[in-house]
């Protein structure tokens, strides 16, 4: 008997439901609950900046800002995996393949214990040039680093996996590896920063002890559950060259996205060091925690699509894929535009509420109301690149991350930068509005390619 024959029939219905189930109620579930999981950490990159604010001080949260690409380059790392397992995953089970799932989903955890492993070691033999090239220098060198180290240390255990656990239905235990880990950190942050005065080192330590909590959460859920339509096994860790190509071709655009927001956060750090103050980057790292906290439930509807549309594709179920990627379009449209209206309304009242000097708070007002324009349709592009690795078509994704950091955004940032902080805030605007008009059209041509898919 292959593993294709002994699923459970309860587990076996949290699969099938996923090509059963009206597309609305489904995907309304689904994107709640990926969007509670992901807000939730939006929530705490909000209080660890409050926390940081007020027990260290605003030079320490500029310092930390400039720290933020490492967490940026781990995430793209575990997104990678996480895109590429969870469409091969997802596929696989609507398939009927569940060797080919398992076989899937151990090849990625190979693989990024590999690429966790050569971050923390590289990272902690060049970390005074890795910091030095983040543009903490001085000071903000003095805070920063500790804070590298931590992270940097507890690498292995920065991801929970939880896209794959979406991939095979379970939405409320994908929620959980959020929530939990969360939860664990912004108990963590005030007793370490607070409590024992531990400084951002304090907070490092908050954040690796949440991911921790996560990891181990996977690890028992993978390796031990039995109520599941696969497990893991020793031998699916065994990097098995068709599936490790098929992964990295899927997940590559999430890494190259990822990776470019990681440059296009240190272009901006040394773009508003070099034009700006310290009094700009602290502003600015209040923006990038605002940004990443309503850019969380866009993320949550990405997330949320994927295993539908992924399931339904590989049953041949066509229109219920198309239905279910055009509510979440216009889901991720009316969010962006409600978002946008409030940081824009609320600027410097939010801004006050993490800073403390009056001229930061005012350099962050001005800030908000201009980046909120492009957050409109910031959603748009992650959305498209979802979609396309959810279908086992990389291309598209390829060229919203890759193509819109190179030939728009970092141009963007160089040019107008010049100008002066009004100048970046204006590029990083832009930078958004121009991604999302390129997502469309690359899902205009995708959604001709797709109707004529069998």
């Amino acid at each position: 008997m292959t593993r294709q024959d002994t699923a459970p029939a309860a587990v076996v219905d949290h699969t099938t439901r996923l090509g059963t189930e009206p597309v609305g109620r489904l995907l309304w579930r689904a994107c709640t609950q990926t969007t509670a999981a992901v807000g939730v950490y939006g929530i705490y990159a909000l209080t660890n900046a409050w926390f940081v604010g007020h027990g260290v001080g605003d030079t320490a949260m500029a310092a930390v800002n400039l720290v933020a690409p490492l967490l940026l380059l781990l995430g793209a790392v575990s997104t990678t995996v996480g895109a590429g397992g969870a469409s091969l995953v997802s596929r696989a089970l609507g398939a009927g393949d569940r060797q080919a799932a398992a076989r899937a989903a151990g090849n990625s955890f190979t693989l990024f214990w590999l690429c966790a492993a050569a971050t923390t070691v590289l990272g902690l033999a060049f970390l005074d040039p890795l910091l030095d090239l983040l543009g903490a220098r001085g000071d903000l060198q003095a805070s920063a680093r500790p804070y590298a180290v931590v992270l940097l240390s507890g690498a292995l255990v920065s991801t929970g996996f939880s896209s794959l656990v979406r991939a095979e239905g379970r939405m409320g235990y994908s929620t959980l590896l959020w929530l939990v880990p969360v939860a664990v950190q912004i108990a963590l942050d005030p007793l370490l920063i607070f409590g024992l005065g531990m400084g951002v080192r304090g907070a490092a330590l908050g954040t690796v002890g949440g991911q921790a909590v996560s990891a181990a959460m996977s690890l028992w859920f993978f390796f031990a559950q039995r109520q599941r339509p696969y497990r893991i096994t020793p031998r699916d860790l065994l990097p098995h060259g068709p599936t490790l190509r098929a992964l990295l071709g899927i997940g590559l655009p999430s890494f190259l996205a990822g990776t470019g927001v990681t440059l296009l956060a240190v272009l901006v750090n040394a773009t508003l060091a070099a034009t700006g103050s310290a009094t700009a980057l602290a502003a600015y790292a209040v923006c990038a925690r605002l940004q990443t906290f309503v850019m969380m439930p866009h993320t949550g509807i990405s997330q949320g699509l994927q295993p539908i549309v992924g399931y339904n594709s590989g049953r041949g179920l066509t229109g219920r894929a198309l239905r279910a990627r055009n509510l979440a379009l216009l889901s991720s449209v009316l969010y962006g535009l409600l978002t946008a209206a409030i940081l824009a309304l609320l600027a410097e009242p939010l801004a006050g509420l993490f800073l403390n000097d009056p001229a930061t708070i005012t350099t962050a007002g001005q800030a908000l109301p201009v980046i909120a324009i492009g957050l409109t349709v910031a959603g748009l592009g992650p959305l498209v690149a979802a979609y396309a690795q959810s279908l086992g078509r990389p291309a598209p994704a390829y060229l919203i991350s890759i193509g819109a950091l190179l030939l728009i955004k970092i141009p963007l940032v160089v040019a107008l930068g010049r100008l002066g902080t009004g100048g970046v805030w204006a590029a990083l605007a832009a930078g958004d509005l121009a991604t999302a008009a390129v997502a469309l059209l690359l899902l205009h041509r995708l959604r001709r390619a797709t109707a004529k898919a069998p």
